[in-house]
């Protein structure tokens, strides 16, 4: 771990923006570092700045919006994957622990199985991830135990593998020709078609859910000492647990209604962060979206660059993240709390 948070926040800022330059510089037509510099300064004072047409279409048309998008998928599910694993204090907690991801995918499958247009697609999966985490926070209330976490755990296996079962029934009664090619394509991942609407629509629950995990940020430090110890603090702990299930529920179903389902971040990213900043969630969330967004912003650049065909994310994310995340279990000396 860094000792001085101001360095290792440096560290992240400086990964974020060069992953931002090689997004915008890499790709089928190049643009030079010098016009994309040129560019941001026209845009900052107001100047003229020589660019040729077809380079400002390419930067801030074609790359402009997926290169937000990336940053802002790429850092909520970081995030998310961040208060999960300090809530659960389990380092194997990732966003879609709670089937929101599932949830997601049932409503932009079903979407898809009834010809429904892309906004209507993302609206079903926003909500499908929404009502999926509210119906396993349903069925733990109903279940009174000693340890609400397991319980919590324990249903959103279930409900995920339920929903898991809706989606195979509606790709077998997909039609294989039109329907079932859009739903594989979606449910790999994908950040070719954002338009900036689609930003507009998601950035303000993004907002949202960063600013409830933010507000609680000392009370999940708390919450990771145990329920007792929490308690003891006079902190509420079914009240904090269900703002920091809202919070990275919302931002996760933000993220995966545009994104397709995306892994991989939420389980690696968190441990990188907690690397260079220790578990104090208060600099663990800046720094993990950062980091998050800078990792999706690579991967994304390296899907539409490595090949001649895109590569779906979800298959290029498991690829980077296996290796990263087997290297960071044998670098590690020490328990990640």
């Amino acid at each position: 771990m860094i000792r001085r948070p101001g360095v290792a926040a440096g560290i992240a800022l400086l990964t974020l923006l060069l992953a931002v330059v090689a997004a915008f510089t890499l790709g089928r037509y190049p643009v030079a570092p010098a016009d994309l510099l040129r560019l941001v300064w026209s845009a900052l004072t107001g100047g003229a700045h020589g660019v040729t047409p077809t380079v400002e279409t390419v930067i801030l048309s074609v790359r402009g919006p997926r290169v937000l998008a990336a940053l802002a998928v790429g850092g909520a599910l970081a995030a998310a994957g961040g208060a999960y694993q300090s809530l659960f204090r389990n380092p194997l907690v990732s966003p879609d622990l709670l089937g929101v991801s599932a949830g997601a995918a049932v409503g932009a499958v079903l979407g898809i199985f009834l010809s429904q247009p892309v906004a209507v697609i993302q609206l079903g999966a926003f909500a499908g991830g929404l009502l999926a985490v509210g119906l396993v926070y349903a069925v733990a209330r109903l279940v009174r135990s000693h340890d609400p976490l397991l319980v919590l755990v324990l249903a959103g296996v279930v409900i995920g593998s339920l929903l898991g079962a809706l989606i195979a029934l509606l790709k077998y009664l997909a039609d294989p020709y039109n329907q079932l090619p859009a739903i594989t394509f979606w449910l790999l991942g994908s950040l070719a078609s954002i338009a900036p609407v689609d930003l507009a629509s998601t950035l303000p629950a993004f907002a949202l859910g960063l600013a409830l995990l933010w507000l609680v940020r000392w009370r999940i430090n708390v919450l990771a000492q145990g329920d007792e110890e929490a308690r003891a603090l006079g902190v509420s702990t079914g009240r904090v647990r269900a703002v920091v299930v809202a919070g990275a529920t919302l931002i996760t179903a933000a993220a995966v209604s545009i994104s397709g389902i995306v892994g991989w971040i939420g389980l690696l990213v968190p441990h990188f962060a907690r690397f260079l900043v220790g578990p104090d969630f208060s600099r663990l969330l800046p720094v993990s979206v950062l980091l998050g967004a800078a990792f999706l912003l690579g991967v994304d650049t390296l899907a539409r660059t490595v090949a001649r065909v895109e590569i779906p994310l979800g298959v290029l994310t498991a690829f980077v993240g296996t290796p990263l995340f087997l290297w960071q279990l044998i670098v590690a000396r020490r328990s990640w709390l």
